[in-house]
């Protein structure tokens, strides 16, 4: 008989299910278990860990809906391959639901932005500098349009920041900030409405300016003020 994997334990009973869940995650940090590995069919984990199978079931589809196992038809359950959205959708549904998270997302956006901001300026290449660079010409170009001032430099504000994101070649925080702007879109566009329509565009485009000049720079002084300024909180009243 074929000997058990070290991370297939007998589990103590209270938690059933967590306690799978930990059982695996752990196996998967340890590297027991590696992206692409079959983990063992129900009924043998189930016999191994000394738990019901109902609960080994729950722990797959919890792990599964997290994205960090998959299923295959006919084939089994695999530890997944790589990073997937759907590892961050439960934090997505749970300021969905919470009333009372505004703050607490305005708070997580300004930690993201900084944090993006500082891979960027120690990851950065110069050929991804002179297309922030371009960005923010087109930004520049947007507050002299006639019409649709806003909403094209808004757009050109996503790409902006979202360059920003890549520059920090971190795909995992890249996923976590395009999460949080998503999340912020109705307030960061009334944020640049208001700047517009109200004349105060150039303070717009000068916040945009100093943050391209600190990674061009490569200046990390004062960063978070400089990320928080570039909310207008002050200015919007």
């Amino acid at each position: 008989m074929d000997q058990k994997p070290s991370y297939l334990k007998s589990l103590k009973k209270e938690s059933v299910v967590q306690s799978v869940i930990n059982c695996l995650t752990d196996a998967i940090r340890a590297e027991d278990l590696k992206p692409g590995d079959k983990i063992p069919p129900e009924p043998e984990l189930a016999e191994t860990l000394g738990v019901a199978r109902s609960s080994v079931r729950e722990a797959v589809k919890i792990l599964t809906y997290l994205g960090v196992l998959e299923s295959k038809r006919s084939e089994g359950t695999f530890v997944c391959s790589g990073y997937k959205e759907s590892m961050i959708d439960p934090m997505v549904y749970g300021i969905i639901l919470n009333k009372d998270s505004f703050e607490n997302l305005m708070e997580l956006r300004e930690m993201t932005e900084a944090g993006m901001m500082r891979l960027a300026i120690e990851h950065h290449d110069e050929s991804e500098l002179e297309d922030l660079e371009a960005i923010l010409e087109e930004m520049r170009n947007a507050l002299n349009l006639k019409e649709n001032r806003v909403d094209t430099f808004f757009q050109a504000d996503n790409r902006f920041h979202d360059k920003i994101a890549e520059m920090g070649k971190n795909p995992m925080a890249f996923k976590i900030n395009k999460v949080v702007r998503s999340l912020t879109y109705a307030v960061r566009y009334q944020t640049v409405s208001a700047m517009i329509l109200s004349g105060r565009s150039d303070k717009l485009l000068d916040t945009h300016v100093e943050l391209y000049e600190a990674i061009k720079n490569s200046d990390l002084e004062d960063l978070d003020s400089k990320v928080r300024k570039s909310y207008f909180e002050d200015d919007l009243g």
